[in-house]
């Protein structure tokens, strides 16, 4: 269950990007069915990924280093759930696009909203998980596919997919510590004295 939760999270974001560019092809993408399709299936894997990474946590060495991954993660997701429910909330009360970026522009003019909620905290999410696959030394390929994969999401929304395809495969090794496949990380001696 475990690691369903935590491979939910690259999953649910690659659905993110396939409903919104199948939604894209009729050039009107927002609000309705595809818009708040695309957005709740991403809310379903933030959502599912907080219980997996908890349980994580619990099953690693206590570490400064770990500790510190696990919490900017967390952040970083909080800041996106919110990020997402304003899209969601914002696509179910407008008629229109514009009336989409109305809402959405009232939400993120609140003090720190736009800096909080678009523009630090949804990185913490991807600044998270590479240290997460640093801290825990996994295979090299692990934090370069988290690299390629945030890039890839940066460049171009329509790159998601394909995003959210590199962040499943470096997640793999997290889901095999989850099912006990790989018992210690193969830094737990070195990094239990950090």
């Amino acid at each position: 269950m475990k690691s369903a939760g935590l491979l939910a999270l690259p999953v649910c974001f690659a659905a993110y990007g396939v409903i919104r560019w199948v939604g894209r092809m009729d050039g009107r993408y927002g609000p309705g069915p595809d818009w708040q399709a695309a957005h709740l299936v991403n809310l379903v894997g933030l959502l599912l990924f907080v219980p997996a990474l908890v349980a994580l946590r619990r099953s690693l060495p206590r570490t400064r280093g770990v500790d510190a991954a696990v919490v900017v993660t967390l952040v970083g997701v909080a800041a996106t759930v919110v990020q997402f429910a304003v899209d969601v909330v914002a696509g179910l009360l407008a008629a229109d696009k514009a009336g989409m970026n109305e809402i959405s522009g009232r939400f993120g003019d609140l003090p720190g909203a736009h800096l909080v909620f678009h523009v630090v905290g949804p990185p913490l999410l991807h600044v998270g998980l590479l240290a997460l696959t640093l801290v825990l030394r996994l295979p090299w390929w692990s934090p370069a596919l988290v690299l390629v994969g945030s890039g890839l999401a940066i460049v171009s929304l329509d790159l998601i997919p394909l995003a959210g395809a590199c962040l499943l495969v470096a997640m793999l090794p997290l889901a095999r510590m989850t099912r006990g496949e790989v018992r210690t990380p193969r830094h737990a001696r070195r990094v239990a004295v950090d």
